[in-house]
């Protein structure tokens, strides 16, 4: 079985979900990789390198400068005539493009997998992560979204896969890059990240946030969350959303401070290896899947907490 894994990268750096995609696509059966963009030689030699992988793909051209899913996926679908399946990290970049490969391949997508059971049979969750739902497809290509969080991510070097140019199609002129506002901070990206120091609207405002997380985060060499409540109010901006709607996170440790622990919440960091939680309802359900509580006023806690660090 020949899969066919879509390479993520920005700035000349290959993302880390592709790597757990990697592993993903190498319990199905052969890896190659696609790497679409434009002047891509060292992201493609740099895919070369991934443990397992045995060919990269690559699609070059001006019109793929910033990978518009409607210019990439028709690149996707035409190779995968040699290939059983297509798979993309779950992220917002392979969420975009995925399902417009399976509908171009008219086959039901299978999203957000978090294990392989077999060439046709994977798990996925679903009701917010409460249940765990097996499927099997019975379609002939398989179209698979992979939850970054839930498979190891391949080594980047031990792979001498080969490299091949194949046809970058052509813009169809059905979207434009217009521009990107493009998030940039000195700490650790959220999906990354080995500790998240999330907040949540019981900071009451954003200076509060900021001024009570931020210095807690910087001791600690974190990135810094949110819960769907407190970008709602305005106290963070929407890449800090951690949830069923927001980022999916994995850290070694996860401390949620002022978080009720909504279920759409906790859908998205219960992974963690490790959960700390702080606030001063002893009842909140955050304190059912954390592995350390602390029942008190966080505007007193965090404060205490940061000195002694």
């Amino acid at each position: 079985m020949k899969t066919l894994v879509l390479v993520e990268h920005a700035d000349g750096a290959i993302k880390d979900a592709t790597l757990a995609a990697v592993t993903a696509a190498a319990k199905l059966g052969e890896v190659h990789l696609l790497v679409a963009g434009k002047g891509v030689d060292s992201v493609a030699a740099a895919a070369a390198k991934i443990a397992g992988v045995g060919k990269v793909h690559v699609a070059d051209g001006a019109h793929l400068e910033h990978q518009l899913a409607e210019d990439v996926a028709p690149v996707a679908a035409a190779l995968m005539a040699d290939h059983d399946a297509f798979l993309a990290p779950a992220t917002t970049t392979g969420k975009n493009i995925a399902p417009r490969v399976a509908a171009a391949l008219d086959v039901m997508q299978i999203s957000d997998i978090l294990s392989v059971e077999g060439a046709d049979t994977f798990t996925r969750p679903i009701y917010a992560g409460n249940a765990i739902a097996t499927v099997k497809s019975k379609d002939a290509k398989k179209v698979i979204t992979v939850r970054g969080t839930a498979f190891e991510k391949a080594a980047r070097d031990g792979g001498s896969g080969s490299v091949e140019k194949v046809d970058a199609g052509s813009h169809d002129g059905k979207a434009e890059f217009v521009s990107a506002e493009i998030s940039k901070s000195e700490r650790p990206e959220l999906t990354s990240a080995k500790i998240i120091v999330s907040g949540g609207r019981a900071f009451g405002s954003s200076d509060q946030f900021h001024s009570l997380l931020d210095p807690l985060a910087d001791k600690l060499g974190a990135a810094v969350g949110a819960s769907r409540a407190a970008v709602d109010a305005g106290y963070a901006p929407n890449d800090y959303q951690v949830g069923q709607t927001g980022k999916i996170v994995a850290p070694e440790l996860y401390i949620a401070i002022g978080i009720s622990g909504a279920i759409q919440h906790l859908a998205g960091m219960k992974d963690a290896k490790t959960i700390v939680a702080i606030n001063k309802d002893e009842e909140a359900p955050i304190f059912q899947v954390a592995d350390v509580g602390l029942v008190g006023d966080l505007f007193k806690i965090v404060p205490e907490l940061t000195d002694k660090l």
